[in-house]
């Protein structure tokens, strides 16, 4: 029986890197993968999913109006599909997760999603709140804050690396707008880059959860 999976972290910590190894996996057993993609992040081409570290894969962007169980059955009866990749799955419609869901339950498809947990305010994505209430399999992907704690949080900053604690949900950017943290220093407000030996420390802990 074909599971649903969610694979969740906070930014930075190989999401793209291990769907893309995922992906090799498969075709290297000659099975044939499907990478779905929103189209929402668009930074390395509608039709790619790339990682930090440079692997790159083409993918099948969707729409949040797009029904993926159609597409996946579509793509199916033209060629046997063997396991489905989400990448930026916290951008899923909540329907769109029930989709999925289908795809497992239904065509007998694997589903590795991989995704953010919460946003730059703490707050968890629609695609993502509903992949923790209804995948099979859960599994944190972990990555460290500058203090060596785990982080599991991600603020977002403006030009000047200071934190900004209101706007929309939903921003496309990399490093240059988010520092991942560990929770304590997401509620201090504070931000360490070992690369340029910069501390912003301009909010205390009231500031900084507003």
């Amino acid at each position: 029986m074909a599971k649903l999976y969610f694979y969740y972290s906070t930014m930075n910590a190989g999401k793209s890197t291990m769907l893309l190894q995922a992906s090799y996996n498969y075709r290297e057993r000659g099975m044939n993968p499907l990478i779905l993609a929103p189209v929402i992040d668009n930074r390395d081409g509608e039709k790619n999913v790339s990682s930090r570290i440079g692997l790159k894969a083409p993918a099948i962007s969707f729409y949040t109006t797009d029904q993926l169980f159609t597409l996946v059955e579509s793509e199916h009866d033209r060629e046997t599909i063997d396991c489905v990749l989400v990448d930026e799955a916290q951008f899923l419609e909540r329907q769109q997760v029930v989709q999925l869901s289908d795809v497992a339950d239904r065509l007998d498809i694997p589903v590795l999603c991989y995704g953010l947990r919460t946003d730059f305010q703490g707050k968890l994505f629609s695609g993502s709140e509903q992949l923790l209430a209804w995948a099979d399999e859960l599994t944190e992907l972990k990555t460290i804050c500058h203090c060596g704690r785990k982080a599991n949080m991600v603020l977002r900053i403006d030009s000047e690396g200071r934190v900004i604690k209101e706007g929309a949900q939903i921003k496309i950017g990399g490093n240059d707008q988010y520092v991942t943290v560990c929770r304590k220093h997401f509620k201090s407000g504070m931000i360490s880059r070992r690369s340029d030996e910069l501390l912003f420390d301009g909010f205390d802990e009231d500031d900084a959860m507003g």
